[in-house]
Protein backbone atom coordinates (compact mmCIF):
# COMPACT_ATOMS: atom_id res chain seq x y z
CA UNK A 1 0.00 0.00 0.00
CA UNK A 2 0.83 3.71 -0.28
CA UNK A 3 0.81 7.00 0.23
CA UNK A 4 1.07 9.61 -1.80
CA UNK A 5 3.35 13.40 -0.81
CA UNK A 6 1.42 16.06 -1.28
CA UNK A 7 4.13 17.39 -4.29
CA UNK A 8 2.81 13.80 -5.91
CA UNK A 9 -0.28 14.40 -5.17
CA UNK A 10 -0.94 17.74 -7.12
CA UNK A 11 1.52 16.05 -10.17
CA UNK A 12 -1.23 13.70 -10.26
CA UNK A 13 -4.05 15.71 -10.55
CA UNK A 14 -2.69 18.60 -12.92
CA UNK A 15 -1.46 15.95 -14.92
CA UNK A 16 1.93 17.71 -15.20
CA UNK A 17 4.13 15.34 -16.60
CA UNK A 18 6.81 15.83 -13.25
CA UNK A 19 5.55 12.26 -11.52
CA UNK A 20 8.51 9.66 -12.72
CA UNK A 21 7.04 6.79 -14.76
CA UNK A 22 7.33 4.21 -11.75
CA UNK A 23 5.40 6.53 -9.48
CA UNK A 24 2.79 7.62 -12.36
CA UNK A 25 2.67 3.81 -13.13
CA UNK A 26 2.03 2.69 -9.29
CA UNK A 27 -0.31 4.99 -8.86
CA UNK A 28 -2.46 4.36 -11.64
CA UNK A 29 -2.00 0.28 -11.46
CA UNK A 30 -2.59 -0.18 -7.08
CA UNK A 31 -5.81 -1.01 -6.03
CA UNK A 32 -5.21 1.03 -2.57
CA UNK A 33 -3.39 4.40 -2.86
CA UNK A 34 -3.65 7.12 0.11
CA UNK A 35 -2.67 10.49 0.63
CA UNK A 36 -2.94 11.94 4.22
CA UNK A 37 -5.64 14.68 5.27
CA UNK A 38 -2.56 16.58 5.82
CA UNK A 39 -1.62 17.32 2.47
CA UNK A 40 -4.68 18.74 2.05
CA UNK A 41 -4.22 21.03 4.84
CA UNK A 42 -0.69 22.02 3.62
CA UNK A 43 -2.69 22.80 0.36
CA UNK A 44 -4.58 25.18 1.86
CA UNK A 45 -2.15 26.94 3.74
CA UNK A 46 0.02 27.53 0.96
CA UNK A 47 -3.07 28.24 -0.86
CA UNK A 48 -4.20 31.20 1.75
CA UNK A 49 -0.73 32.74 2.07
CA UNK A 50 -0.04 33.17 -1.68
CA UNK A 51 2.57 30.35 -1.61
CA UNK A 52 0.36 28.10 -4.19
CA UNK A 53 -1.60 28.79 -7.17
CA UNK A 54 -4.34 26.58 -7.85
CA UNK A 55 -7.30 26.31 -9.66
CA UNK A 56 -8.65 23.29 -7.08
CA UNK A 57 -11.11 23.83 -4.03
CA UNK A 58 -9.74 21.69 -1.38
CA UNK A 59 -13.15 20.14 -1.65
CA UNK A 60 -12.59 19.93 -5.56
CA UNK A 61 -9.14 18.13 -4.68
CA UNK A 62 -11.18 15.59 -2.08
CA UNK A 63 -13.45 14.95 -4.75
CA UNK A 64 -10.83 14.26 -7.61
CA UNK A 65 -9.07 11.78 -4.86
CA UNK A 66 -12.43 10.23 -4.91
CA UNK A 67 -12.61 10.03 -8.51
CA UNK A 68 -9.59 8.42 -8.77
CA UNK A 69 -9.83 5.88 -5.93
CA UNK A 70 -7.11 7.68 -3.63
CA UNK A 71 -8.56 7.70 0.13
CA UNK A 72 -7.76 9.81 1.94
CA UNK A 73 -5.95 9.30 5.36
CA UNK A 74 -6.83 10.86 8.63
CA UNK A 75 -4.88 11.88 11.47
CA UNK A 76 -5.16 9.27 14.01
CA UNK A 77 -3.55 9.63 17.57
CA UNK A 78 -1.09 6.71 16.74
CA UNK A 79 -0.24 8.62 14.13
CA UNK A 80 1.02 11.57 16.54
CA UNK A 81 1.85 9.36 18.75
CA UNK A 82 4.81 8.29 16.64
CA UNK A 83 5.38 11.53 15.03
CA UNK A 84 6.56 12.49 18.38
CA UNK A 85 9.69 10.43 18.69
CA UNK A 86 10.68 10.88 15.07
CA UNK A 87 14.17 12.08 15.21
CA UNK A 88 14.03 15.88 13.45
CA UNK A 89 15.90 15.12 10.14
CA UNK A 90 12.92 16.76 8.16
CA UNK A 91 12.04 19.92 9.36
CA UNK A 92 8.50 19.73 7.26
CA UNK A 93 5.46 19.36 9.82
CA UNK A 94 3.16 17.85 7.03
CA UNK A 95 5.90 15.95 5.78
CA UNK A 96 6.80 14.31 9.16
CA UNK A 97 2.93 13.84 9.56
CA UNK A 98 2.98 11.64 6.99
CA UNK A 99 6.52 9.49 7.53
CA UNK A 100 4.70 9.11 10.65
CA UNK A 101 1.41 7.68 9.35
CA UNK A 102 3.15 5.87 6.72
CA UNK A 103 5.56 4.05 9.42
CA UNK A 104 2.42 3.68 11.20
CA UNK A 105 0.44 1.90 8.63
CA UNK A 106 2.91 0.34 7.12
CA UNK A 107 2.97 2.36 3.69
CA UNK A 108 5.65 3.33 1.08
CA UNK A 109 5.37 6.88 0.21
CA UNK A 110 5.50 8.12 -2.97
CA UNK A 111 7.92 11.54 -3.10
CA UNK A 112 10.77 12.91 -4.81
CA UNK A 113 11.67 14.16 -1.55
CA UNK A 114 15.56 13.59 -0.67
CA UNK A 115 14.77 13.71 3.15
CA UNK A 116 12.33 11.53 3.63
CA UNK A 117 14.42 8.50 3.14
CA UNK A 118 16.77 8.79 5.96
CA UNK A 119 13.99 7.62 7.90
CA UNK A 120 12.75 4.15 8.09
CA UNK A 121 10.51 4.73 5.92
CA UNK A 122 9.78 2.97 2.54
CA UNK A 123 9.95 5.31 -0.53
CA UNK A 124 9.17 5.25 -4.30
CA UNK A 125 9.85 7.68 -7.09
Amino acid sequence: MYIIDTHALLWYLRNSGDLSELALNTINTTELIYTSVASLWEIAIKQSIGKLDLDFSITQIENLCNEKDIQILPIKSKHLDKLKNLPKYHGDPFDRLIISQALTENLTIITRDSTIPNYPVRTLW
